[in-house]
C-alpha cells in the first residue's frame, strides 16, 4: 500500500470528522479512481455521506449499497442495519416506496435481535411515524419513549434531540400542545447552541419549522426560521475541526426546481453548499409572507425553488404557493394562477389561495367548489391546524361573497372551536366571526370581535390581515353611525395596502374613502351601488369593478341594472354623467 493512498484515506476520515464533506468526497473519489485496495465499510459510509452533502445523490446510494454489502460480509449486523435504514430513508425520498419498504425490512432483520443499541433509535423513529400516520397514538408515544431510552443509553446528543422532536410531533397530534412545545424547545436548544452534527441540525430545523407552522405557532416560526437561515448561510463548511464526528449516514437530497417552471428535472446542489438551505428558505417564505415583506418573500420563493433538493419537492410546492398568494393579493392574477398550477404539479392542493383567486376573477361558484373540496379532503385537523384554519377562514369569506351567511357562520363557528388560545388562530377566528356578525346586521357584536381581531393581528405584526380587519371595522363603524372612526380605519387600511402593493384592496379602500362621508345618497342608491357607480364613472369595466370590490361580474351586472332603474338612465355614459352631476365621484 503506497503512502499517498494511506494519507488520502486518513485525510478523508479526518475531513469527515469535522464535516468538511466536499474535501472528504474529493479525497475518496481520487482514491476510487486509482484504488490500491477496497474501501472498508466505514469508509464507504463516509463516501456515501460526502457524496450526498456534495450533491451527488446517485453516488451516495451506490456507495451505501456497497457499504451494506461490506458490513454483511464482515458479520457486522449493527452496521448493516443502519446502512439498511438509511437506504430505506433515501429511497423513500426518491419516490421508490417498494425499495424503501424492502430496505426497512432488512434493517429490522439486522437489528431486531440485537441488544439495545443506538441504531435501533432509527427504527423506533420510523415505528412512531407509521403509528401516528395510522392514528395509533398510543403506539406512537410508546415508540418515541423507546427511542428516548435508547438515545439516553447511547449518550448521543443527536439522537436525544431527535427523540425529543419525535415525541413532540406525536403529542401535538394528540392536542397536548404545551407538553409538545416544551419538548420541541428542549430539542431546539441543542440545535441553536450548535451541539449537534450537521445532518441532525438540518433535520431538526426542517421538522421544527414545519411543526411550528402547522401548529400556528408564529413566534417560534419567526425565531427558528431566522436561526435556520443563519446556519445555512454560505460559506457553509460544516462543524469546527475540534467537534465530535457525527453518526454515519445521511438522507438523499439533490435537485431543485427552476424558478418560473415546475420542478421536474433534478439539479445538482453546488459542492460545498448546504443542501438544507432550499427547504429552510421555503419555510422563510411563509414567514415573510405573513410579515408583509412581499417583495422579499417572492424573491426568496424563486431562490428556494432553485435550491430545494429532489426528495423535498413539497418545499418547492410551498414556495410556489406562497408566491401565488403574494401575486393574487397584488392583483397579478395570471401570475398567481401560474404559481398555483406549479404548486399543484408538485403535489400540493393549492387551496385556499386558488379559491380566493377564482373569487377575485368573479368565478364565485368555482371558489365555493374549490374550498369545499379541500375541506372535505382535509379531515384530520390535528396534523395541520393552520392549514385547516386557513381553509375555514376562506370558506367564510367566499360564503359571504355569495351571500351564504349561514354557510359563513358555520365555517366561523368551526374555526372558533379550532382556535383555542393560539394567537394566530384566535385572530383568524375573531375576524371570521366579526365579518359574519356584520353580515347579520349585528354591528355592535361585529365591532367587539373585530377590535379584538385587529389587536391580535397587530400584536403578531401581520399587516395585510390587520388592514383587512380595518376595512370590516369601517363598515361596522358606519353601521352604528360613527363616520369619523370609519374614515380613520379606511385611511389606515389604505396606507397599508399601498405599501404592500395590494392594488385591488387599495382601490377599494380609496373608493370607500372618497364616497363614505355621504350617508344620504341620491336616487335611492345603496352604499354598494354608489361604489359601483363611482368605479363605472372612473372608466372601470365590469371585470375591473369585480376585481376591485371582490365580487363576481354577475353581481356587478345586477348592481348596474338596479342603478340604471333607480336613476332612470339607460347607459354607462348617462350613469357617469349622473354621478358627476350629483358629486358622487
Amino acid at each position: 500500500m503506497s503512502a499517498p493512498t494511506i494519507d488520502r484515506i486518513a485525510q478523508a476520515r479526518t475531513a469527515a470528522a469535522r464535516e468538511s464533506w466536499a474535501e472528504a468526497y474529493g479525497l475518496l473519489r481520487a482514491h476510487e479512481a486509482h484504488p490500491s485496495r477496497a474501501l472498508t465499510a466505514d469508509d464507504l459510509t463516509i463516501l456515501a455521506d460526502a457524496a450526498w452533502w456534495s450533491g451527488h445523490v446517485d453516488e451516495s446510494v451506490a456507495a451505501r449499497l456497497r457499504a451494506h454489502a461490506a458490513y454483511v460480509a464482515g458479520g457486522d449486523h449493527r452496521g448493516a442495519g443502519l446502512a439498511s435504514w438509511w437506504l430505506s430513508y433515501e429511497y423513500e425520498g426518491l419516490g421508490r416506496p417498494a425499495a424503501a419498504s424492502g430496505w426497512l425490512h432488512r434493517a429490522h432483520h439486522h437489528l431486531d435481535d440485537q441488544p439495545p443499541c443506538p441504531e435501533q433509535c432509527f427504527l423506533a423513529w420510523t415505528d412512531a411515524e407509521e403509528a401516528a400516520a395510522r392514528g395509533d397514538h398510543a403506539a406512537a408515544v410508546a415508540a418515541t419513549r423507546r427511542m428516548t431510552r435508547l438515545a439516553l443509553r447511547s449518550g448521543s446528543p443527536d439522537l436525544l434531540a431527535l427523540s425529543r422532536q419525535a415525541e413532540a410531533s406525536v403529542l401535538l397530534a394528540r392536542g397536548r400542545r404545551a407538553e409538545a412545545l416544551a419538548l420541541l424547545d428542549d430539542a431546539m436548544c441543542a440545535v441553536t447552541a450548535g451541539e449537534l452534527s450537521g445532518m441532525f441540525t438540518g433535520w431538526l430545523y426542517c421538522l421544527a419549522l414545519t411543526q411550528c407552522m402547522e401548529a400556528a405557532d408564529f413566534g417560534r416560526a419567526v425565531e427558528w426560521t431566522n436561526a435556520a437561515m443563519e446556519w445555512c448561510a454560505p460559506p457553509w463548511t460544516g462543524r469546527p475541526a475540534d467537534a465530535a464526528a457525527p453518526p454515519s449516514g445521511t438522507a438523499t437530497d439533490e435537485g431543485a426546481a427552476v424558478a418560473g417552471a415546475p420542478a421536474s428535472l433534478p439539479m445538482t446542489v453546488p459542492t460545498g453548499e448546504n443542501p438544507f438551505r432550499g427547504v429552510c428558505r421555503a419555510h422563510r417564505v411563509e414567514v415573510l409572507d405573513l410579515l408583509g415583506a412581499w417583495a422579499l418573500a417572492e424573491a426568496e420563493a424563486r431562490q428556494a425553488c432553485r435550491e430545494v433538493p429532489v426528495d423535498c419537492l413539497e418545499s418547492a410546492a410551498a414556495a410556489y404557493y406562497a408566491a401565488g398568494d403574494v401575486q393574487r393579493r397584488q392583483g397579478r392574477l395570471e401570475e398567481a394562477a401560474a404559481s398555483y398550477a406549479h404548486a399543484h404539479e408538485l403535489g400540493r392542493i393549492p387551496q385556499p389561495g386558488l379559491a380566493l383567486l377564482r373569487l377575485a376573477q368573479g368565478r364565485a361558484d368555482a371558489a365555493v367548489a374549490g374550498v369545499d373540496l379541500a375541506l372535505a379532503c382535509r379531515t384530520d385537523h390535528r396534523h395541520d391546524v393552520l392549514g385547516r384554519a386557513r381553509l375555514l377562514a376562506a370558506r367564510a369569506e367566499v360564503a359571504l361573497a355569495v351571500r351564504d351567511v349561514p354557510g359563513a357562520a358555520g365555517a366561523a363557528a368551526e374555526l372558533e372551536v379550532l382556535a383555542g388560545d393560539v394567537p394566530l388562530l384566535r385572530a383568524m377566528a375573531d375576524t371570521a366571526r366579526g365579518a359574519v356578525a356584520l353580515a347579520e346586521a349585528r354591528p355592535e357584536s361585529a365591532l367587539r370581535l373585530l377590535r379584538r381581531a385587529l389587536g391580535g393581528w397587530l400584536e403578531l405584526r401581520v399587516p395585510y390581515e390587520a388592514a383587512q380587519v380595518r376595512m370590516l371595522l369601517a363598515a361596522a363603524d358606519r353601521a352604528v353611525g360613527d363616520e369619523e372612526a370609519a374614515r380613520l380605519e379606511l385611511g389606515a387600511a389604505h396606507a397599508v395596502f399601498e405599501r404592500l402593493g395590494a392594488v385591488p384592496d387599495a382601490r377599494r379602500a380609496a373608493a370607500l374613502l372618497t364616497g363614505g362621508a355621504r350617508r344620504r345618497l341620491p336616487g335611492g342608491l345603496t352604499a354598494r351601488e354608489a361604489e359601483v357607480l363611482r368605479l363605472v364613472a372612473s372608466g372601470g369595466t365590469n371585470r375591473d369593478i369585480a376585481h376591485a370590490l371582490v365580487i363576481s361580474e354577475h353581481t356587478v351586472a345586477r348592481h348596474l341594472n338596479n342603478i340604471f332603474a333607480k336613476l332612470g338612465v339607460g347607459s354607462r355614459a348617462a350613469a357617469t354623467a349622473y354621478a358627476y352631476a350629483h358629486d358622487l365621484v
